[in-house]
């Protein structure tokens, strides 16, 4: 029997995403607050700029939740527990 290798509808794929985080659990909480601020950013737009970090990657993704996960597989977004990260304790690479 052989094995063959489908193509997902998640790009990155899961398993490269999973390499960056130390669980599922991890991985989905750090995707979702990342792309509630991304989300945040981007309603913002027009507004007073506020303090969002931008999106860290070139994306042609339009959601946020995709452009999450194309930053964590990037490492340009970690998990970190510092009370002078935002509130959502996230830290995104200011190096973009």
């Amino acid at each position: 029997m052989s094995t063959r290798s489908f193509d997902t509808m998640i790009n990155p794929q899961i398993e490269e995403l999973l390499d960056r985080v130390d669980s599922k659990f991890s991985l989905v909480t750090l995707a979702a607050r990342r792309a509630r601020q991304i989300n945040s950013y981007f309603n913002q737009l027009g507004d007073t700029p506020g303090h969002m970090v931008p999106p860290q990657v070139s994306s042609v993704a339009r959601k946020p939740l995709s452009i999450a996960f194309e930053e964590i597989a990037a490492d340009k977004v970690v998990r970190v527990d510092h009370p002078h990260h935002d509130a959502d304790g996230l830290a995104a690479d200011a190096e973009a």
